[in-house]
């Protein structure tokens, strides 16, 4: 199995690891992109430039999506602290109702 074909790696959390100095695409850097053609003999693009890019954009949408999982996770976590909140002031103005 090559490169391209496999999952990245990721560390704890879920998230796929970066350096500091990697500086995410841009939408507008993936509708720019072109490829220099193949050398001669070969009609096309460098297959070696495309897979490199495409490793590129499937990177940064893991990220994305990991950012969107995590974003989820959050507002679940809100959702039901919310909940609970107000399902307790709920019990208390019961309580103090029947007194």
């Amino acid at each position: 199995m090559n490169a391209r074909n496999q999952r990245p790696r990721t560390a704890s959390g879920g998230a796929t690891y970066r350096s500091t100095a990697y500086t995410s695409l841009l939408p507008w850097q993936v509708r720019e992109r072109r490829f220099p053609p193949t050398g001669l003999g070969r009609r096309g693009l460098n297959p070696d430039d495309v897979y490199a890019f495409l490793d590129r954009v499937a990177a940064d949408m893991a990220a994305v999506y990991a950012a969107l999982a995590e974003s989820r996770l959050e507002t679940a976590r809100i959702k039901a602290g919310l909940r609970r909140r107000q399902a307790d002031q709920a019990g208390a103005r019961n309580e103090e109702g029947r007194a």
